[in-house]
């Protein structure tokens, strides 16, 4: 074979640093999981290795020292050691869909292939994580973003107003705890109820319990799945099936499984997160009235200070939804100060017809 470029075998050997980082990380997030979770994240592994593979066949004796992976990869690995969990995975799915492979020359088909699927893997472990906490993580998630955008909007609304700095931080205060129990309060109703239409639509025991006793001739069971929106052809093909197999434990229609519960989060989780959250969220605008500073620089550093806050929240979001930090931080941003300058300019309009 001809000697390859020098350019190449660096392109190359940084593949192989990012394959080799990529397996460690899928081999640690394994350390962290049982069962069938430990099992697919080894596979991934040994995908990986397939393709460190790939490079080092090109490499031949060019092979050279280890390089280290692209930050992103040794970030990804780093925090696989220490955390494992639904934000390693979240990363890990980016990373996969940033593969390069499909324009390089140089890498398979087969290659390009694989980090799609193995993007589409992650995603799906990723899932049950995302599952898992997505209702308190919602409730803390808009509590502390609604602390934020509303606290800062009523103090610059306020403050505009030509208000004292006593006024000013006292609304802060009230803003904040009347905030976090109104946010608290409608997260439980909220969550409770969606749990109740849930288990409103559990079959009862007892008519599972009355199947045995059924005209098999007329067959009202058919009725049951026709209800829940099976065709007259596929209901009395499937109620046929239930009554022939018949058994002590045969219900009539599956409950809501567990994954769905999870996906809303208990009433009292995400009410205590959206308190909590809300409230941190809240506190952030009134610091610098609670330090004693007041004028345009409290107002200034408030504005900082959330601005900082909601580039975290927007980030943090990017990261468990698998798409851009940046630009959700962004999209934060703009959102929370667009709604602080209108309420600011509101104060102003009302101080100048006031006074």
């Amino acid at each position: 074979m001809p000697r390859p470029e020098p350019r190449d075998v660096r392109r190359w050997r940084r593949y192989l640093a990012d394959e080799r980082a990529e397996a460690a990380a899928y081999r640690d997030l394994a350390s962290r999981r049982t069962g069938e979770e430990r099992e697919i994240l080894l596979a991934l592994a040994a995908a990986e290795r397939r393709h460190e593979q790939h490079w080092l066949d090109l490499l031949g004796d060019e092979v050279g020292m280890p390089l280290r992976g692209a930050w992103r990869t040794r970030s990804l690995g780093w925090l696989a050691r220490r955390f494992g969990g639904v934000f390693v995975l979240a990363l890990a799915q980016r990373a996969e869909a940033r593969s390069s492979y499909d324009t390089d020359d140089d890498a398979t088909a087969t290659m390009a292939a694989d980090e799609r699927i193995h993007e589409e893997v992650v995603r799906g472990l990723a899932t049950r994580g995302r599952n898992r906490m997505s209702g308190t993580f919602r409730a803390a998630v808009f509590g502390a973003n609604d602390g934020l955008v509303s606290n800062l909007a009523l103090i610059l609304g306020i403050g505009a107003s030509g208000a004292s700095n006593a006024t000013v931080l006292l609304s802060g205060l009230a803003g904040l705890l009347a905030g976090a129990l109104s946010m608290g309060a409608g997260e439980y109703v909220s969550v409770r109820s969606q749990r109740e239409l849930l288990d409103a639509s559990t079959p009862s025991p007892q008519a599972s319990a009355a199947l045995p006793d059924l005209d098999v001739d007329a067959n009202e069971l058919a009725l049951v799945y026709r209800a829940r929106g099976m065709s007259a052809d596929e209901a009395e093909g499937h109620a046929a099936e239930v009554l022939r197999t018949y058994s002590a434990t045969t219900e009539i229609a599956p409950a809501p499984s567990d994954d769905e519960h999870e996906t809303h989060g208990t009433a009292m989780g995400a009410a205590v997160s959206s308190f909590f959250f809300f409230a941190s969220g809240a506190l952030i605008p009134v610091l610098p009235y609670l330090l004693g500073s007041s004028g345009f620089p409290a107002v200034a550093l408030a504005a900082a200070l959330v601005g900082i806050a909601l580039l975290a929240t927007g980030a943090t979001v990017g990261l468990l939804s698998g798409t851009s930090p940046l630009s959700r931080a962004l999209r934060q941003i703009a959102i929370g100060y667009g709604a602080a300058a209108a309420t600011y300019v509101l104060g102003l309009v009302f101080g100048a017809t006031v006074g």
